[in-house]
């Protein structure tokens, strides 16, 4: 990847017709069933136990249901049916954050398994069989996919929206790691800040191009744990209160890295781990977080 501190966002060279044109695909099919259930105020955001990868399920208040990659084989749609009720077969909006196997493998048995409104991916290049049978199980869902871009929010329903903080640039060519979707789920006063597997490289742009507005309640740690991301100067500007790492027992990785540990201690995060607990839940009413 070229320097990130230099080259335009081409998200900039849009016409503002364009971006209109775009945010109101992304709006249409999330907005479509707001009114159709009744809410309680509260929004879920599940960090799904899927082994060594990850998988993040979130439900607004009314209803909107969105998935943020996929894990590895079919254990994200048992992790699913622990938080979706049985007779559920709809989500409306699907993320892959970048092509590696723990975050895209499963995805082509939810597309499977439930009808999808909408696919969101960084736009990164990627020629093995995991990308290839995503790419067909969209196809097959008669969806095209969308390329975020920094700028770009979702809004899932009033009070709740997802921003894009990365990429901000075609990311076509580059490490996947570094291509990963950086977004900031936001409803009141609380916030999740989604990670994929960006290494310290990037957080130290986003802290150059955002920094205290990407403070967040909850950190899903970068990279499963690893040394590579997690920086101090990153955990210093997102000043989480919880941080959840994603990770399989006694993986080949040896994810979470130790330093990673002592890092969010020395910061204050209360660390949380998939594989210890299983699925980690959290509930906001826009004023406070409630760990489940």
């Amino acid at each position: 990847m070229h320097d990130l501190a230099h080259g335009a966002p081409p998200w900039r060279t849009l016409t503002a017709g364009g971006i209109v044109a775009c945010l109101a695909s992304l709006a249409i099919a999330v907005w479509c069933r707001v009114y159709a259930a009744e809410g309680g105020g509260v929004l879920m955001v599940a960090f799904l136990d899927v082994g060594q990868g990850d998988a993040v399920y979130l439900e607004a208040p009314h209803g909107t249901q969105v998935l943020i990659d996929g894990g590895v084989g079919r254990a994200v749609l048992e992790r699913l049916g622990e938080v979706m009720p049985f007779s559920d077969r709809t989500i409306d909006v699907v993320v892959a954050t970048h092509p590696d196997a723990d975050h895209i493998g499963g995805l082509p048995e939810v597309f499977a398994r439930y009808d999808v409104g909408m696919f969101l991916e960084p736009g990164v290049r990627d020629d093995g069989a995991d990308s290839a049978a995503l790419a067909e199980a969209v196809r097959a869902e008669g969806l095209t996919p969308v390329q975020v871009r920094s700028g770009m929010t979702l809004v899932l329903e009033p009070g709740v929206s997802i921003e894009i903080l990365f990429p901000d640039r075609d990311v076509s060519g580059v490490d996947p790691n570094i291509g990963s979707i950086v977004a900031r789920l936001s409803y009141g006063d609380t916030s999740f800040l989604l990670t994929g597997d960006a290494p310290t490289e990037v957080e130290t742009y986003l802290v150059g191009l955002y920094g205290n507005a990407l403070a967040s309640t909850v950190l899903k740690v970068g990279h499963h744990g690893s040394r590579t991301s997690t920086s101090d100067v990153f955990l210093g500007f997102v000043d989480p209160t919880h941080g959840v790492i994603s990770a399989g027992c006694d993986n080949t990785y040896s994810h979470p890295h130790e330093e990673t540990i002592k890092r969010l201690a020395r910061f204050g995060v209360r660390e949380r781990r998939t594989c210890e607990e299983g699925t980690i839940m959290f509930e906001s009413d826009g004023r406070m977080i409630r760990a489940r």
